[in-house]
């Protein structure tokens, strides 16, 4: 059964993540740039707050293995919406 974001085969769609990659590789470079920036800016304030909520590098490294096994259709839903939030705030930004 394919979801709603199973794409991968359709010629005028692709995935969000082939469509993501797509955009980055060809939108204005210091747009792209500036979005990826603040993508890895928020990866690293969620780190730093659940370091500040006592879960240490290691804790945290194995937190998100199990995390990743146990929820990976969940992570893959949201790991899409990422794609697509990412490529709209690009395009709006290349208009």
């Amino acid at each position: 059964m394919y979801g709603i974001f199973e794409d991968e085969d359709d010629i005028f769609m692709g995935s969000p993540k082939s469509k993501f990659l797509e955009i980055v590789y060809n939108a204005n470079r210091n747009i792209a740039e500036a979005e990826l920036l603040q993508m890895v800016e928020r990866i690293a304030a969620l780190e730093l707050l659940l370091e500040e909520r006592g879960v240490d590098a290691d804790e945290l490294e194995r937190l998100l293995k199990t995390l990743v096994f146990e929820k990976a259709a969940e992570i893959d839903v949201a790991t899409k919406n990422i794609y697509m939030d990412t490529v709209g705030k690009i395009l709006s930004q290349s208009e």
